[in-house]
């Protein structure tokens, strides 16, 4: 097996284990069907955005929960931007952990909504990692002359 095969294998291997575990649905496969020869960052840029948005959103979470009157709408409206922007990246565990958090905000239950905050920040870092991985495998892959675009 050349290495261009090998590294293609890891990165299919890999993101099949994402999407076993519930990291990513086929909504990653379709953003990466976007991507060609004239935009081949396409997703990797995408994914960056996604990741510099959720930071900011998630601290804006926080903040609002430390508040002495949590305003919940407010929160609420905050979680449902993180679940639009996780389900647009395909990234199932995230848009999953806001659906529960969002029950917490309508219930007004700080408490819950702490929890799922910690979990949201928790599920981000791995996913931020698993995806970093996955783009390395991706360049692996690259460098040696293949493509993941035949995988789509």
């Amino acid at each position: 097996m050349d290495a261009a095969s090998q590294s293609l294998k890891q990165w299919s291997d890999h993101h099949q284990r994402l999407c076993q575990e519930g990291f990513l649905d086929d909504q990653f496969l379709q953003l990466k069907q976007l991507q060609d020869e004239d935009n081949p960052k396409f997703v990797v840029e995408v994914v960056s955005l996604f990741f510099d948005d959720s930071e900011k959103l998630l601290s804006n979470m926080a903040k609002a929960l430390e508040e002495k009157v949590v305003d919940f709408k407010q929160v609420d409206a905050y979680v449902h931007q993180f679940k639009g922007s996780s389900a647009s990246i395909g990234a199932l565990r995230l848009k999953n952990g806001c659906i529960n958090f969002r029950n917490y905000c309508e219930a007004q239950n700080k408490e819950g909504c702490l929890r799922c905050l910690q979990q949201l920040k928790q599920e981000c870092y791995v996913l931020k990692e698993n995806l970093k991985a996955l783009f390395m495998l991706e360049q692996q892959c690259v460098a040696a002359g293949g493509s993941i675009s035949k995988l789509s």
